[in-house]
């Protein structure tokens, strides 16, 4: 088993076994821990699971997104992502505009009653195909507010001027990389009213050391299951892209999680993926010819021997 694989199992363990029950936003109904810390070297092979699999072009794809301080859902379902529907549409769902058939609580009742989750689905294939084609609509609807890419490319100032933290922390690990300012926050309070979902991964850190980049996550909340495996590999993604533009190797990801929970209708799940054996983590391939991370597209990135067990399906509390 890599160590990789056995930080996250262990994570899911732990919860399950110590973990307390707590209600939360959505009605679900949880099993939480406060405080968990895991570790995943980077030089072991990339952290994408494989007692599940999980889609590595859908992590790349938000990636990218976050990366070119975009907030509109229509880039990711340019690129066949859909990750972040479900909060776009719950704000069109919730408009004065909006005159469909009744979708409140629709992430609850799509569960339990079939009828409605078919409604719930057309109504979606119509709110997606409006975005993407529908300009006026995309601008307004398809808008997440100043979710993660503004933060990350445009944190407005009190004075009405933007710092691109992503460039300035580049640029400083180039530079300055023994400075312990080497971070990015997405969590501005002032903008936290006009975000469909405050963030959830709120501050990230880089440090350099014998030519090799770490980095670590602070995480407020995640959802084990589904949330935190594309947490880990994106953001081992955006610790090999950085690595490869400031001609480093990369050291370790750690992942600090303040509220790590699993949704009461994900037990199931869990308890297939703990019975099953890991396999060895797959290699990420970046294209070589491209030195910015700025300059990267969805084709320069991939992972290779990647043989996972089968994916696993869950509902996503909204």
């Amino acid at each position: 088993m890599t160590t990789s694989e056995q930080a996250y199992l262990q994570l899911l363990k732990d919860v399950l076994e110590q973990g307390v029950r707590k209600d939360d936003r959505t009605g679900t109904g949880t099993i939480s821990r406060f405080g968990y810390q895991m570790r995943f070297p980077l030089q072991d092979g990339f952290p994408l699971l494989t007692t599940k699999r999980v889609p590595f072009r859908l992590i790349a794809s938000e990636l990218l997104w976050f990366m070119k301080g975009d907030t509109n859902i229509r880039y990711l379902l340019q690129n066949n992502n859909g990750i972040w529907n479900e909060w776009a549409f719950k704000r069109w769902v919730e408009s004065k505009e909006y005159n469909g058939p009744d979708m409140t609580d629709f992430g609850l009742r799509s569960q339990r009653d079939e009828a409605f989750a078919r409604k719930y689905e057309e109504e979606m294939e119509s709110f997606t195909h409006r975005v993407l084609h529908d300009d006026e609509f995309a601008r307004t609807y398809g808008e997440l507010g100043d979710v993660y890419g503004k933060q990350w490319r445009q944190w407005r100032t009190s004075q009405g001027e933007y710092i691109d933290q992503l460039k300035d922390v580049i640029e400083a690990i180039k530079t300055n990389p023994d400075s312990r300012r080497l971070i990015v926050t997405a969590w501005n309070p002032e903008d936290i009213p006009s975000m469909a979902l405050p963030p959830c991964h709120t501050m990230f850190q880089f440090y350099v050391s014998e030519g090799n980049l770490s980095c670590q996550l602070y995480q407020r909340s995640g959802d084990i299951f589904l949330g935190i495996p594309f947490n880990i590999a994106s953001y081992a993604l955006l610790t090999h892209l950085i690595a490869h533009e400031c001609g480093l190797g990369v050291g370790d990801f750690v992942h600090t999680i303040g509220d790590a929970h699993i949704y009461s209708n994900h037990i199931e799940q869990i308890e297939i993926q703990l019975s099953r054996e890991p396999r060895e983590l797959p290699k990420l391939i970046l294209n070589s010819d491209k030195r910015s991370i700025f300059d990267f597209e969805l084709d320069d990135m991939r992972v290779v021997q990647y043989e996972p067990h089968p994916s696993i399906k869950a509902p996503v509390a909204v």
